[in-house]
């Protein structure tokens, strides 16, 4: 199949800059997704406000404003925006949404004729996503698909040398950062000072709280920042769909503590690869309990090392085309 994704963020980016901080989670998902499908023997063109034209591993990358006019794909996916259609002709479309959106929104931000015109079915996140979604919103179709991570965290060994004092925090500070340097400040460092919280750059200086703010790096430096600490901490937001943070994390066997916020819920298995606290003061009950109790500890650490490698981009690149069938 000849298949095109359409991505009109602004960062101006390509495969080359995948393990560089500069992209979120929806980039990472287009290249990795992209590079799955071109494996499978597809041509595939990725459109986007890249500086040159290039071709990388056999996937072509263009400027999404000097699309020629009538190019027929016969996959069309876009990236977080519908009126992107208009650019193309295709047999098949599909919107991997990264947005829950309330009718009103949906016509403000001028989705409302795209997607009467379009019809596209609508790619989900996981089933939080499918629950906040109107159904209005999805009446052309919709299924739900998984991520991966990188190829770089599969390729990783684990490190049995870690900072056993440390809990580290990755999401971007706007996903409840202050939520959970709050519960750090008043429920588990009053208790223990001596634990130790990493967590993504702020302004803001913590330090007498016993949080550091981590070296904003590649993903080399993430991999090792993550995999010398004993826990990740992740309260989840409202707006997390997928979280790619906590699933990070999984693939480097650290357990998982969270509220369950948004989606959160989803990247665990309570008890099993972290736990899921009802409350604030559970929250830090629970980062206490693996922090202190060497057995559980390492028993959530056999139940992550079971798991690793059971998400790979080749097997959800086969899920996402026999879905859109």
């Amino acid at each position: 199949m000849k298949i095109c994704f359409l991505d009109n963020v602004k960062i101006s980016y390509t495969s080359k800059d995948i393990y560089t901080n500069k992209i979120r989670g929806a980039e990472n998902a287009i290249i990795n997704l992209s590079k799955a499908l071109s494996n499978l023997s597809h041509q595939v063109t990725i459109y986007n406000n890249c500086n040159n034209d290039v071709k990388i591993d056999n996937i072509n990358w263009k400027n999404i404003n000097n699309i020629q006019k009538n190019m027929y794909y016969d996959l069309a996916i876009s990236n977080n925006d519908i009126r992107l259609f208009d650019k193309v002709n295709a047999s098949k479309k599909v919107l991997i949404s990264h947005s829950i959106q309330s009718i009103e929104k949906f016509i403000r931000k001028g989705q409302f004729f795209a997607y009467i015109k379009h019809k596209p079915k609508i790619a989900l996140l996981g089933e939080y996503h499918k629950n906040n979604r109107n159904y209005l919103l999805r009446m052309f179709g919709s299924f739900v698909i998984d991520w991966a991570v990188d190829q770089i965290f599969l390729d990783s060994n684990i490190n049995n040398e870690i900072n056993n004092n440390q809990a580290i925090f990755t999401s971007f500070s706007d996903r409840n950062l202050h939520l959970l340097i709050n519960i750090w400040k008043n429920k588990i460092f009053t208790k223990n000072n001596k634990l130790k919280l990493l967590i993504t750059p702020t302004h803001n200086d913590y330090s007498q709280f016993n949080i550091t703010n981590r070296e904003f790096g590649d993903k080399s430096k993430l991999i090792s920042d993550i995999s010398n600490s004993r826990i990740f901490l992740i309260p989840g937001h409202k707006a997390e769909l997928y979280c790619i943070a906590a699933e990070e994390a999984r693939e480097l066997c650290v357990p998982i503590v969270t509220l369950g916020i948004g989606c959160l819920k989803e990247r665990i298995i309570h008890g099993k690869t972290g736990f899921l606290a009802k409350n604030e003061n559970e929250f830090a009950d629970y980062t206490f309990k693996l922090f202190e109790n060497d057995n559980l500890w390492k028993q959530m650490r056999h139940n992550l090392l079971s798991l690793r490698g059971s998400k790979n981009w080749q097997d959800i690149a086969n899920k996402f085309l026999n879905k859109i069938n």
